[in-house]
């Protein structure tokens, strides 16, 4: 596997892992849960709002 060794650095400190295969599992982990968070919070029955987050336009307005 070809790995960007500074990127794998980077992830390592963040992570705060000693192996390659620790912080790369750590950092499979942290996607999964990203992406966990981000659909609950775009589930218009769990979250008031999260249907504008859903609306490419209305979130970018948000920040104009």
């Amino acid at each position: 596997m070809d790995v960007d060794d500074d990127m794998l650095a980077q992830v390592r400190t963040l992570l705060g892992t000693s192996t390659t295969k620790a912080t790369i599992n750590g950092a499979l982990a942290e996607v999964l849960a990203l992406a966990a968070r981000r659909e609950v919070l775009l589930n218009p029955e769990l979250v008031a709002g999260s249907a504008a987050l859903a609306d490419d336009e209305l979130r970018r307005s948000a920040w104009a």
